[in-house]
């Protein structure tokens, strides 16, 4: 009898497979930044683009599973349609800048995580080092002497180490034009919505795009995260002169 019931019992099915979302070429990449960037006004605008990567010691499991690779390739999408130069200067951060590198066209495949892998230990999360460090880049750089605005996009993957200095460096940074479109991995990133939201700046100078899990994250979701707010931050930019 037991041999019988048993026979008749329906097994038990396997749980289906995540899917993540299949990924594009640059040249694919491109053309999506450039939907997007339409969308919201900005076709034909300027900007110098910069890459900001954490290298705390949680970041470990997206440099290995590719993701922070891949963002570098979609921020070099976007920048081939902003930037005249079409090269990203990268910043990888943890508790001090921890090192620097750049991607283009010709030079981007295994190169986030070829520069990862040379910089050793993987520290704490210093929003303000990071904050501090691009903005006194993009100031002494040719495009800002031509006028022209900086996009950082800031990945993170949790709140810093130090909330009081990662507020006061943004509202610092809100002085200079510069804006910061923060793109926060896993589910450890609530105090990128209060810097979205701070008080005590001349302009809002920050936008923040929640990728709970960054394998799966539509191209043009992550691009509409980062422009959407870029535009309305160009004109109050102007309006106060921080940008000409």
């Amino acid at each position: 009898m037991f041999k019988k019931l048993f026979s008749r019992t329906t097994p038990a099915q396997p749980a289906p497979a995540p899917v993540s979302v299949e990924r594009s070429s640059v040249i694919d990449l491109t053309k999506k930044a450039a939907v997007s960037l339409n969308k919201h006004g900005l076709s034909g605008q300027k900007a110098a683009v910069y890459l900001v990567l954490d290298r705390s010691g949680s970041m470990r499991p997206h440099y290995k599973a590719g993701s922070v690779q891949y963002l570098a390739e979609q921020v070099l999408g976007l920048a081939r349609n902003l930037d005249d130069d079409g090269q990203v200067p990268v910043v990888f951060f943890s508790t001090d800048i921890d090192g620097t590198t750049d991607v283009s066209l010709g030079n981007y495949e295994g190169r986030i995580e070829a520069a990862h892998q040379l910089l050793g230990h993987m520290g704490q999360t210093h929003y303000e080092t990071a904050i501090e460090y691009v903005t006194k880049l993009h100031l002494g750089s040719t495009a800002h002497a031509q006028g022209i605005p900086a996009l950082v996009v800031f990945q993170t993957d949790g709140g810093p180490s130090e909330k009081d200095a990662a507020e006061a460096s943004l509202r610092t940074a809100a002085e200079s034009p510069l804006f910061f479109a923060f793109v926060g991995y896993g589910g450890k990133i609530d105090f990128l919505r209060e810097l979205d939201e701070l008080t005590g700046r001349p302009v809002d100078n920050a936008s923040h795009f929640p990728a709970p899990d960054p394998q799966n994250v539509p191209d043009t979701a992550l691009y509409d995260g980062i422009t959407s707010q870029f535009g309305p931050w160009l004109t109050a930019a102007r309006a106060q002169r921080i940008l000409r």
